[in-house]
């Protein structure tokens, strides 16, 4: 920026700031805002998509997912005059109540292994890797450091495409969910839930963390799993657990990807059909050249 002659960077989420103000005193924040990733362009991916994203005071994760759940249904009957829509051929049911299961109630039910009987690193490795499809995601495998982070590895590469309807899965592990507050029930999990139609997640949701001494530590665990090759760890934000540690209520934070939203309710089989101007590569182009540098 060259008036405060400092970086910028593009936003990827402006989670930490809603809380912020719930630490500051308003009890029911939201921000419909653009959000840049630099991720994957396929068919539900694009660098540059639009978000909801909310924060609840005095609430949790059990009232986000009810929420989350009346405005899907709310949005087709009001677009279609019904709760079933169909999509790409396929009839989806946004009625309430929506299936819910545990993460690993859905790695049960889709695999017929149960993760809570795997009791080392090593072992939790061994069976994965018989899961999971070979090449580079096998190969991921390597730079994970604990059972949790393996759970979540083979949910997303084995499960996530079995949800066609709308699906809620929650109680994610902990190692996975750096800001989100642990199961008072089992502290290897936390009360985090994501919803997936059509095998792609829409939102990611939880109960936040409150105790500023369990952040801190989290953010440390972020730093070795940053050291063991995981590109996409969540870096410390100092101010964040300063704010945290004046006083943070009991808060639920919610998400949705709107694009993908629109995507299922009005039956596009692309993201580039709901976004005006889709990320496109230029033609000729490599890392190295600009547009400009192209010759005629």
């Amino acid at each position: 920026h060259n008036a405060l002659d400092q970086d910028m960077y593009l936003c990827i989420s402006d989670e930490m700031y809603l809380k912020r103000l719930i630490v500051g005193g308003y009890e029911r924040v939201y921000e419909i805002y653009k959000v840049f990733r630099n991720e994957g362009i396929d068919h539900d991916h694009n660098p540059e998509f639009t978000m909801l994203e909310a924060q609840m005071a005095y609430t949790d994760y059990r009232e986000g997912m009810d929420l989350i759940e009346e405005v899907f249904e709310s949005a087709a009957q009001q677009l279609h005059g019904s709760t079933n829509v169909q999509y790409q051929g396929t009839t989806l049911s946004f009625a309430r109540p929506w299936k819910r299961m545990t993460m690993i109630e859905s790695i049960v039910h889709a695999l017929s292994v149960n993760p809570l009987e795997w009791r080392t690193l090593s072992q939790a490795k061994t069976e994965a890797a018989q899961l999971l499809p070979t090449g580079r995601v096998r190969d991921t495998l390597g730079t994970l450091t604990s059972i949790g982070e393996i759970i979540a590895l083979v949910f997303e590469e084995c499960v996530e495409a079995t949800l066609q309807q709308p699906t809620i899965i929650y109680d994610y592990p902990t190692e996975v969910s750096p800001l989100a507050k642990k199961c008072p029930e089992d502290s290897r999990f936390t009360q985090r839930f994501e919803y997936f139609v059509m095998g792609s997640e829409l939102g990611n949701n939880y109960t936040e963390l409150n105790d500023p001494e369990d952040l801190q530590k989290r953010f440390i665990e972020e730093k070795k799993r940053e050291k063991a090759g995981f590109q996409e760890a969540h870096q410390t934000d100092r101010d964040y657990l300063e704010a945290i540690e004046h006083g943070f209520p009991p808060t639920c934070g919610l998400a949705i990807g709107i694009d993908r939203m629109a995507m299922m309710l009005t039956n596009a089989a692309s993201i580039k059909e709901v976004i005006f101007f889709p990320t496109l590569k230029f033609p000729g182009t490599n890392r190295s050249e600009s547009p400009t540098n192209i010759s005629e």
